[in-house]
């Protein structure tokens, strides 16, 4: 897993509400248990066109939102049924954080064990990103995990909260398993002395 420390980047907004996890990557394209290609998934009955052409005015397809790694969204993100595939689509299109007012638990659990940081910010944070974007299309955030900070360019700051485990893995780029794996030394130690 990717190290996560700071992200300065564009942000795409996507204004709407309680998104299920069918509706970020459609069950369609859950017969894989490899990640790779998931992210060309993402969104897919609202970024294309029943020929498979990309529709222009999706927040994704939007030339300007190309290569943006943070995604704003509405309030409940990620609700519904529990797929693992739905942060693997969002890491897989390229975004390394999600903002929202709220997460759908176990959204958030998957999205944090795949390396994706979701934000959850106040309802009055929430209200002033989508208005700075609007204001500054091309606004960049920075996102400081270490002091769990979100900047704006505007001078303005929010906190946000994350599990301290959490944090731990992402800030040292390794998930559950590497973690306990750093003990190696130490658990033969006691073993050896035991």
């Amino acid at each position: 897993m990717a190290q996560f420390t700071t992200l300065t980047s564009r942000v795409v907004p996507l204004p709407i509400n309680d998104v299920d996890t069918d509706q970020i990557i459609p069950a369609r394209f859950l017969k894989t248990t490899d990640k790779a290609g998931l992210g060309a998934s993402l969104f897919a009955d609202w970024r294309y066109d029943p020929d498979g052409s990309p529709r222009p005015d999706f927040a994704l397809n939007k030339p300007e939102h190309q290569g943006a790694q943070i995604l704003l969204v509405g309030d409940n993100f990620g609700c519904g049924s529990s797929r693992e595939h739905a942060p693997w689509a969002l890491k897989g299109f390229g975004f390394s954080a999600v903002i929202s007012s709220s997460f759908a638990d176990i959204f958030c659990n998957n999205a944090l064990k795949n390396g994706l940081l979701p934000v959850a910010v106040d309802a009055a944070t929430h209200r002033t990103l989508f208005e700075l974007l609007e204001e500054i299309p091309h606004a960049e955030f920075t996102i400081d995990l270490a002091s769990q900070t979100l900047a704006l360019p505007n001078g303005q700051t929010a906190t946000f909260p994350i599990d301290g485990f959490a944090k731990t893995c992402l800030l040292k780029g390794t998930d559950e398993l590497g973690y306990l794996l750093s003990f190696e030394s130490q658990i033969e130690a006691y073993e050896a002395a035991h």
